[in-house]
């Protein structure tokens, strides 16, 4: 029962719930950086490099023979997967960036001393009185 109760405990911490939103909402962004390499970035560079597709650039290792398809290296869609990987990895770097200058502006904002309470005053200046007496 001990172990069913620690996994209860590891499964509702906020660290699991943050990390699983973090990854859904991950996955989704890749698949809007994809769409935006392969439908927005790729076609107007395979426009000025000639009216290359890149989704279609592959080399035939072995002719299709009958029923068997040809076996064929995919490097286009290899490099619009290093496109997406760029991609994200700069949008990721930028929010990081960002939230460490967060950080730093928190850290370096000097702290306001409050004012001294009527009641420090009050003593400040007895304890003044008292200095010039003696």
């Amino acid at each position: 029962m001990s172990m069913l109760k620690e996994f209860k405990e590891f499964a509702v911490k906020g660290n699991v719930v943050d990390m699983a939103v973090g990854i859904i909402i991950g996955a989704a962004f890749g698949k809007i950086v994809s769409s935006f390499v392969g439908d927005v970035v790729m076609p107007p560079i395979g426009v000025l490099l000639g009216g290359v597709d890149f989704s279609n650039l592959s080399i035939v290792v072995k002719e299709a023979e009958g029923q068997n398809p040809a076996v064929l290296i995919n490097y286009g869609k290899f490099l619009l997967a290093i496109m997406d990987f760029i991609i994200i990895a700069f949008v990721i770097f930028m929010a990081v960036k960002a939230i460490n200058s967060l950080k730093r502006k928190e850290a370096v904002a000097p702290e306001v001393v409050p004012a001294p309470s009527k009641d420090q005053v009050l003593l400040t200046e007895i304890r003044d009185i008292l200095k010039e007496k003696k």
